[in-house]
């Protein structure tokens, strides 16, 4: 694995925090990493779609 080092407005690290807290995570790494695989899931599933019904179910922000 490599290490990633982000910038993350407080309120959405408070709100892994309180994840991790009542158990749904074991750690904000954790959290974080399983929010990314979702993200490039639902990128493969739109690409898929899109080929398909030339439509996409979520946009996510692109640098």
């Amino acid at each position: 694995m490599e290490r990633v080092t982000l910038r993350i407005p407080k309120q959405q690290i408070e709100e892994v925090e309180q994840m991790v807290e009542t158990g749904k995570f074991p750690n904000r790494s954790e959290a974080i990493r399983s929010a990314v695989r979702e993200m490039l899931n639902e990128q493969g599933e739109s690409r898929d779609a899109q080929k398909k019904e030339k439509t996409t179910k979520r946009s996510w922000a692109r640098v």
